[in-house]
């Protein structure tokens, strides 16, 4: 290796590495409390399995107990918002990974349809109450300025998480029994929460550089048009996003004739290509200043098109550029509109902008998936693929849409401003 490579990639390792720099302590506290939670929720991705083959359910018993679950996300992440506003985004994260870590040893015990369906409903309650407040904890551990990168660090842990614990699960549930890992679950949520009270301190969360709230007027999130227009383009990136766990792994399958190793392994490249490049790409963004609803707008479209190139060609080679489409609209999209999102909640009840977001996820979580579904059942891969795009199109016209709100705004306050500066003079 010559000595200029040796000194590009030292270059490279060094940018790389001051990506992460300016982050405060208590992010990566969070990180890491946040990686535990994820890593630990193992039975997640193998309740239909559970449900199955370990109950014998059917499978529209099946999709009765997916509702009861993309229900209770729902209602968890709004009650969550409420509880934030009220009580603190420290109390709400710690009642949740108490209160779900009990839950989860107690669901295993829970065999009959109903009994199961209510108990798995609280479940995500008590679990989903933890994400509104885990983004106000965010936006009061982390400076103004880095917001998205700390919100990019905690996705990372989460991204992470969900890789190692599927893995591990796995290897649990081929050596000993499903029941295993449901007390995993369990003691992995009430270790984080240990972890939560021993290294992280409310008082040390007491947001920085903000506004105090006699300065902030009160706004509801449910009258601020904007952030209506915004949850939507949330919401219709989810649908297309969610395709790639849906619908994605079966075309696969089936028309690429690939098996379900091959299949884990090309979907892991999703999860490489955000842990080394999506800090890196996040901070260039930041320094070159472009607008937050500009970069919601060209990840929109680098995501549907990661979707729509299958329909160009049967090569299998499309699939590797298909993921690294996907993987960049995603890295584009979700850490942005995370700190949009924060930084709009500034404008009235944090908790209750915060619930409203990922509400967006888990309403496109229950339609997502099923849309694909029959589109695929009934119209074939090809039209599913058109549709996935044009869905996409749509959030491209919203994002635009956004964009001329929020400038009008600015207009508007700057308009206020000089009008105020005049009567002053």
């Amino acid at each position: 290796m010559s000595q200029q490579t040796e000194s590009m990639i030292k270059r490279q390792f060094e940018a790389y590495l001051n990506s992460y720099q300016g982050l405060s302590r208590e992010i990566w506290l969070l990180s890491v409390i946040t990686f535990i939670n994820r890593a630990g929720t193992m039975v997640v991705p193998f309740l239909s399995l559970y449900l199955t083959s370990s109950l014998g359910y059917s499978l529209s018993q099946v999709g009765w107990v997916m509702t009861a679950f993309g229900s209770g996300s729902i209602f968890g992440s709004w009650l969550g918002g409420k509880l934030t506003d009220k009580i603190g985004y420290y109390k709400v994260m710690l009642v949740s990974l108490i209160g779900s870590g009990a839950v989860f040893i107690a669901v295993q015990y829970l065999t009959d349809f109903w009994s199961l369906i209510t108990g798995i409903f609280v479940l995500m309650v008590i679990a989903d109450m933890f994400r509104p407040a885990m983004y106000v904890s965010i936006r009061a551990y982390s400076k103004p300025e880095n917001n998205t990168r700390s919100v990019t660090l905690i996705r990372l842990a989460i991204n992470l998480g969900f890789s190692f614990g599927p893995a591990v699960g796995g290897a649990i549930i081929a050596t000993l029994t499903y029941g295993t890992l449901f007390w995993i679950d369990g003691i992995t949520c009430l270790f984080a929460a240990m972890l939560l009270l021993v290294l992280l301190n409310e008082k040390d969360g007491t947001p920085i550089q903000e506004k105090s709230q006699k300065d902030v007027k009160q706004q509801s999130a449910y009258t601020d048009v904007s952030y209506l227009v915004f949850l939507f383009v949330v919401f219709i990136t989810a649908l297309v996003f969610l395709q790639m766990f849906a619908t994605v792994p079966l075309y696969y399958k089936t028309v690429h004739q690939m098996s379900e190793g091959q299949i884990g392994w090309l979907i892991s490249l999703n999860g490489m290509i955000i842990f080394l490049f999506e800090m890196p790409l996040i901070s260039w963004l930041e320094r070159i200043r472009l607008s937050k609803p500009t970069i919601l707008w060209i990840g929109t479209l680098i995501l549907g098109l990661g979707f729509w190139v299958f329909n160009f060609s049967d090569w299998g080679g499309i699939l590797i550029i298909s993921m690294v489409f996907i993987t960049v609209g995603e890295m584009l999209v979700f850490p942005f509109a995370n700190s949009f999102a924060m930084e709009r909640s500034q404008k009235g009840k944090a908790g209750e902008y915060m619930a409203l977001f990922p509400i967006a996820f888990s309403v496109a979580h229950i339609i997502g998936p099923n849309m694909g579904m029959q589109l695929i059942e009934n119209y074939g891969y090809n039209f599913t693929w058109s549709v996935v795009f044009a869905v996409s199109v749509l959030g491209l016209l919203l994002c635009y849409y956004l964009r001329y709100r929020l400038k009008a705004e600015q207009s508007e306050h700057e308009n206020r401003n000089q009008d105020l500066s005049t009567v002053v003079t």
